[in-house]
């Protein structure tokens, strides 16, 4: 069941001192609300940019406080609704508690509008306030989507028409992109190196090489981002693989 404690934003903030969970089992709770926040934001409609918004913010919110703090489920909808005011998608609370509900009690009813329902609707409410508090109302994020798109139309003018059509690249990277976020990658590296990296995993992941690369004084992703360097874009899809092999674990 979906709650929120009746305490003060005083009282909630003074609970970020708990101690934080297991790694590996914060990252697989983490994995499945990020699942939660993707499913809920394409019933609700929403949009790429809003749902990486929600999902960074959720990722922010639970760097800055213990997992156990708070129910996540209840961060995970607050993201939601904060993410549709920040990317101008506005949601319904309505909409968001109905559509959270069913995917937490398939097959149920809608939620009639009682005590329960406003309990509910305060409680995002007043969690959302928190978070902007706990992140100094920095909630506006530079994601990786632009970048990608352009890279991407600057690669398929660069290769090989054919070799581009009978290929999925574009289709992968975005792929590879949405699921970064099942991590706290978003946090840790820069929205372009992001972009490149898993436009480097797509090719990779189907074999496709770059004409001219070989030969080339400077390599593609380095013509797209100057400062990236090999490393990073290992790092990152390790990170990729490491979500993927977490996929499998997870019910």
């Amino acid at each position: 069941m979906l709650c929120f404690s009746n305490c003060s934003l005083g009282e909630m903030e003074e609970s970020c001192s708990t101690a934080p969970p297991d790694k590996d089992k914060a990252g697989k709770t983490h994995f499945r609300i990020i699942r939660f926040i993707m499913e809920a934001g394409v019933k609700l409609g929403m949009q790429s940019i809003p749902i990486a918004t929600a999902c960074t913010v959720y990722h922010k919110f639970f760097h800055e406080t213990a997992l156990d703090a708070y129910d996540p489920y209840l961060v995970a909808m607050s993201a939601i609704y904060l993410a549709g005011k920040v990317e101008e998608q506005h949601l319904r609370t309505r909409d968001i508690i109905n559509v959270c509900h069913r995917y937490l009690n398939p097959g149920s009813d809608p939620l009639e509008v009682d005590t329960k329902f406003w309990e509910l609707r305060d409680s995002i409410v007043q969690c959302e306030l928190l978070m902007l508090r706990l992140l100094q109302f920095r909630v506006s994020f530079i994601h990786p989507h632009k970048y990608l798109l352009h890279y991407l139309v600057s690669l398929k003018n660069w290769m090989n028409r054919h070799s581009w059509e009978r290929t999925p690249i574009a289709t992968a990277s975005w792929a590879l992109l949405r699921d970064s976020y099942h991590g706290d990658i978003c946090l840790r590296y820069e929205a372009q190196h992001i972009a490149v990296a898993v436009l480097y995993f797509a090719l990779q992941c189907y074999g496709v090489d770059v004409p001219g690369n070989e030969s080339a004084e400077t390599q593609w992703w380095k013509v797209f981002s100057e400062d990236i360097t090999k490393e990073t874009i290992d790092s990152i899809v390790s990170e990729l693989i490491h979500i993927y092999t977490m996929d499998t674990e997870i019910p």
